[in-house]
């Protein structure tokens, strides 16, 4: 753990319902100028959820809009050796990340670029950087081989995957540090919200454990912290016993699962966790009717019912974060500045009633 302490400053989660990078860098500036984040618009093709982490998997195949890895191809084994072959340069000979498979690049994250220009020009007022990627669990389960199956249940492609999105958070890491220290990657993981289902009866509490172990180290080897969003509810003990630095969670609708963890809660203050609480709504019906004062009094009956379980407020306050709830990308753009709007002005509030 580093010595990063937000003070309930406001940050985002990646997805923007925009087309253009410049625009939603100066959105991402004016509203989260402490901690911002590298935009993913998700209506540009390849920056979907799944598209955007993929290039340097091998078996990767594009027919009929449809893209799944292909493990019968004839040249699959020979790409999937060359990956382990690339993956034990980089961990255990000393090759450079910047020039490997493993680097993103303008074609699938044109914003990851355009944000760094922006923060080595806002760099004197910058506290730290975001970055994220699609989660473990989430990017496993949703890619599938020829045959519909997903590949979280293939070991080899599994393993394969993690050691992909590991070493690109890494990346991420390394070129967010050199701008500015304690760098925070978030791993989004809508797919945890299935955890328990008929879906994923299979997938245990220690596989998932494994998988956030594997990607939150390369985050820390380079110095950051790292962090996992879910967008909806879950198994939250798994994250609290799982290294993660960060959760990040829909403090508007799901509060009440999360604080039905309380001993694992306080640990996770008392081992100087960071807790990211989406206040803000992200939902359309509920946008439009909220105001920043209403939800940061949210905010305060939330943080009361944790300093019941013995937490002091200045640790819970010098450990939150404020955020949306989710993403925008779904959203409309007015919608979505709405929330960026809200997002500054609950952190305001609650900065101001704290410092």
């Amino acid at each position: 753990m580093t010595s990063f302490i937000p003070e309930a400053l406001p940050v985002l989660i990646g997805s923007l319902p925009f087309s253009d990078h410049a625009e939603a860098d100066n959105l991402i500036f004016e509203y989260t100028p402490d901690i911002p984040l590298w935009s993913q618009l998700p209506k540009n093709k390849n920056e979907g959820m799944l598209l955007q982490f993929l290039p340097g998997l091998p078996g990767v195949t594009e027919k009929e809009d449809k893209v799944y890895i292909d493990l019968e191809n004839g040249d699959f084994e020979a790409d999937f050796l060359a990956f382990f072959e690339d993956y034990l340069m980089i961990t255990e000979d000393g090759a450079a990340l910047e020039d490997s498979r493993f680097a993103m690049s303008a074609h699938e994250a044109g914003g990851f670029f355009t944000f760094l220009a922006s923060a080595r020009m806002h760099q004197a007022q910058l506290v730290a950087l975001k970055g994220q990627l699609t989660g473990p669990i989430t990017f496993c389960t949703g890619l599938v081989d020829q045959d519909g199956r997903a590949l979280y249940y293939d070991e080899q492609m599994r393993d394969a995957a993690l050691k992909l999105l590991a070493l690109k958070a890494r990346w991420q890491t390394k070129k967010m540090a050199e701008i500015k220290e304690n760098p925070l990657i978030f791993f989004d993981e809508p797919g945890l919200a299935g955890f328990g289902s008929s879906a994923f009866i299979t997938i245990t509490e220690d596989d998932i454990k494994a998988c956030f172990n594997e990607v939150c180290q390369a985050v820390h080897d380079e110095g950051g912290l790292a962090g996992v969003h879910v967008c909806a509810n879950t198994e939250w003990s798994i994250l609290f016993e799982s290294p993660v630095d960060i959760i990040s969670f829909d403090a508007y609708g799901y509060f009440d699962k999360l604080i039905l963890y309380p001993q694992q809660l306080v640990s996770f203050f008392e081992r100087a966790g960071i807790i990211a609480s989406g206040i803000v709504p992200t939902a359309p019906e509920f946008i439009a009717s909220e105001t920043a004062e209403a939800l940061a009094e949210k905010w305060f009956e939330q943080s009361a019912q944790i300093e019941k379980l013995g937490v002091s407020a200045k640790t819970i306050f010098e450990q939150t974060l404020i955020t949306p709830s989710c993403g925008t990308g779904t959203v409309s753009e007015a919608e979505a500045l709405r929330v960026l709007e809200l997002t500054r002005d609950v952190s305001a509030i609650v900065r101001s009633k704290c410092m």
